[in-house]
């Protein structure tokens, strides 16, 4: 693969929420994990499982709880909270409900991190917490990148779903599944057959992200610059989920 190749593998690698339910083959399942087995990870650490789920019971019961939570979240970010005083992407944060389409998607893959890999690490970064939180999910996001370009690769659309992080989430999913203790939910990939087609993407300017050497504060965005990006950026991902959610 040349650069241009891969390139375009990159940029055609985009976050759906909408799936066909069509059964992917099993090989697909195998190709995306072999992939993200040669991920790069801290001292070689390896600190990644992945469990591969296809019952469709168990699907939805995994996005039962994941909206179950998100509800919550919410009905708290609401309390207190004069709608008509907020700005139409910070409203739209608060009323746009999580997306539960990607059930019909027909395999959902989580990456999970065991802790315990720790040993692994030299004595210093395993003595600095921050620090070994730094490579052990530095390792798991390669994994999870990896995951996300083989699917594209095959012609097959992702979605990359955090929620499973949230404590409740990942108590109830863990038990459902039966996963010991020591293992914690990274990130979930939902992936199938699209049913959606991607807006094209918002990018940053890359002359405003691009630096070369000494570096003063005037070579990077001012408060409003980055402000006034992560307002569009957000009205335009949550448009985007708002237009994705439809059932």
């Amino acid at each position: 693969m040349d650069y241009d190749d891969f390139l375009e593998l990159v940029k055609r690698r985009r976050s759906i929420r909408k799936f066909k339910p069509n059964p992917i083959p099993d090989e697909y399942v195998d190709k995306i994990i072999e992939v993200a087995r040669w991920a790069p990870s801290g001292l070689n650490s390896q600190p990644w499982d992945f469990v591969i789920v296809r019952k469709q019971e168990l699907k939805d019961r995994i996005a039962q709880i994941i909206k179950e939570n998100f509800d919550v979240l919410l009905d708290e970010g609401h309390r207190g909270v004069d709608l008509t005083k907020l700005s139409p992407s910070d409203r739209m944060d608060l009323t746009t409900p999580i997306n539960v389409s990607y059930r019909n998607a027909p395999v959902f893959i989580i990456l999970f991190g065991d802790i315990r890999t720790k040993v692994a690490l030299p004595i210093p970064v395993q003595s600095n917490e921050d620090l070994f939180l730094n490579v052990y999910i530095s390792s798991l996001a390669s994994a999870f990148l990896y995951m996300h370009l083989a699917a594209t690769a095959l012609g097959l659309a992702s979605q990359w779903l955090t929620a499973v992080r949230l404590p409740p989430v990942q108590s109830v999913m863990k038990e459902l599944l039966g996963i010991p203790g020591e293992m914690e939910a990274y990130d979930m990939m939902v992936v199938g057959y699209p049913d959606a087609e991607p807006r094209p993407k918002l990018l940053r300017s890359k002359e405003k992200m691009v630096h070369y050497d000494y570096c003063g504060k005037e070579d990077f965005r001012t408060d409003e610059e980055v402000n006034d990006f992560a307002r569009r950026t957000k009205t335009w991902t949550l448009a985007t989920i708002r237009r994705e959610a439809v059932n």
